[in-house]
């Protein structure tokens, strides 16, 4: 017989129980899956170690700077720099490497092909002004933490660039942004200053963090009208970013993706195809967990984060579990004293479960007390947050009821217990 008892999460580390029955999914979720883990570990990101390049790879950097030395030289002294980092320099220079190798890498080691790229590039950064760009104020501040913005950092910190276009379904919203060239161009600019704010916190050194993960939702995404938008977007960061993104996380993927995809493809090379993972809807938080910590992932994505917590500091770590199908965990923070506050914030992702809070007393005889009395918990719910002020030492205990599903879900959980009321 099965055993379904609840599971005790003491020292938050989870037992290992053993998984239900399988059951059938359908074609296109078979699909969905596959396609997530085999597309998820094939791309390797570059090191930009000169010792771990081929031989003619060397020489095909060595030959690109000669060739832009030779090409700033005729034409009296063409500004060779990007993000304050000179290119031409004589004295050796491993942030200059970084920047051409990457260049190089989008034309396949192709010297002249990668030269052409480059000298296109500082010249629309010339012409666009990307060097003041951060400092202007473009007035999208409904955009701000909406449509395109910076947040945390993934596992191996990396910045983390969400996307969202959902809003532009609102036709008045859409007008008010792309109603003619001159918005659209503006909206550009824009989506360029995002981008710079995540490129001006990386490294440009060999081993270090180099290139930023992009999460693009395309929840109620309107594919159509946002069609020249995006080749716009697509072309600029293409031909100007070379390399800037180690991975492209598409989240909440609507079953038309196979058109999207067609549209766009054109305008992507194999090797950024190979940086994709796809996670359907209703998946979002078990994609995100693999690669970004839930106490860095916004609350929508089934994560911790809310806005303005990083002006609080560093995020407090999240303890990780998971819930798997017909099972209850029972999450027990122990050792708090009389009058101690403890403040916690707890998540599954994809919810659709019972969910309760109780606090026990040490007291021999002393009766349970329902802090938050059991209720299900709907799938779009984010994170909870709440706090108890205890009069008499006892443990929290933290309940998931997963019982009546047969999916597992990731979930997350942190506390903190103080004499005093605290905001975590």
């Amino acid at each position: 017989m099965e055993d379904t008892s609840p599971l005790s999460l003491q020292f938050q580390t989870p037992e290992i129980q053993p998984s239900p029955k399988p059951f059938k999914k359908s074609f296109v979720s078979t699909l969905m899956e596959a396609t997530s883990l085999l597309r998820s570990p094939s791309f390797k990101e570059d090191t930009y170690f000169n010792s771990h390049l081929k031989n003619s790879e060397k020489r095909a950097l060595q030959d690109l700077k000669h060739n832009l030395i030779s090409t700033s030289t005729t034409t009296n002294g063409h500004d060779s720099s990007m993000w304050g980092i000179p290119l031409t320099s004589t004295n050796p220079d491993d942030r200059a490497d970084v920047i051409l190798l990457k260049f190089l890498r989008a034309r396949d080691f192709k010297v002249q092909d990668a030269l052409n790229m480059l000298l296109n590039c500082l010249a629309w950064r010339k012409e666009f002004q990307t060097d003041v760009v951060l400092e202007e104020d473009l007035g999208f501040k409904e955009l701000e933490g909406v449509v395109a913005y910076m947040h945390g950092y993934d596992r191996k910190g990396h910045p983390v660039c969400y996307n969202a276009y959902g809003v532009f379904r609102d036709k008045d919203m859409y007008e008010r942004i792309f109603g003619d060239d001159e918005k659209l161009q503006k909206f550009l600019r824009w989506r360029v200053q995002v981008l710079e704010r995540g490129i001006k916190v990386l490294d440009f050194k060999p081993g270090g963090i180099n290139s930023i993960i992009q999460v693009t939702d395309l929840k109620d995404m309107p594919k159509r009208e946002l069609r020249v938008a995006s080749n716009h977007i697509l072309s600029l960061f293409q031909d100007n970013y070379p390399e800037m993104v180690a991975r492209k996380i598409f989240v909440n993927v609507p079953w038309y993706f196979s058109f999207l995809y067609s549209m766009f493809s054109p305008f992507l090379t194999q090797r950024t195809k190979s940086k994709f993972v796809i996670s359907k809807e209703g998946n979002v938080a078990e994609t995100l967990y693999k690669f970004i910590r839930p106490e860095d992932i916004p609350v929508q994505y089934g994560g911790l984060s809310r806005p303005n917590d990083e002006m609080n500091g560093p995020s407090k770590p999240a303890s990780e579990f998971r819930v798997k199908g017909g099972e209850k965990v029972n999450i027990q923070i122990e050792g708090i004293e009389g009058g101690a506050t403890i403040t916690w914030d707890i998540v599954v992702g994809g919810w659709e479960l019972d969910y309760s809070a109780e606090f026990v007393p040490n007291t021999e005889g002393s009766y349970t007390i329902a802090v938050e009395k059991p209720r299900r918990i709907a799938s779009n719910e984010e994170a909870l947050h709440n706090s108890y002020t205890t009069k008499e030492s006892g443990k929290m205990v933290l309940s998931v009821d997963n019982s009546a599903s047969r999916k597992r879900k990731v979930a997350a959980y942190r506390y903190i217990v103080s004499k005093s009321s605290t905001i975590m």
